[in-house]
């Protein structure tokens, strides 16, 4: 997800997005214990996501 659509978000959306986005992690850890991983690159990619929407969250709730 690029970084200007998680600015279009509310703080709601954006925890909702989180949690989505933790499930698909634990999913592909799962995945990674079993060794049926196909695509490793995308743990990282999720975990830079998942912060990028903790750091927007974060942000907003200092705003207010």
């Amino acid at each position: 997800m690029a970084k200007s659509a998680l600015n279009d978000l509310t703080a709601q959306e954006l925890a909702a997005k989180g949690r989505e986005l933790r499930q698909e992690l634990f999913n592909l850890r799962i995945q990674k214990a079993t060794a049926r991983l196909e695509k490793p690159h995308r743990i990282r990619e999720l975990r830079r996501e998942i912060a990028r929407c903790e750091t927007r969250v974060n942000q907003i709730s200092k705003k207010s």
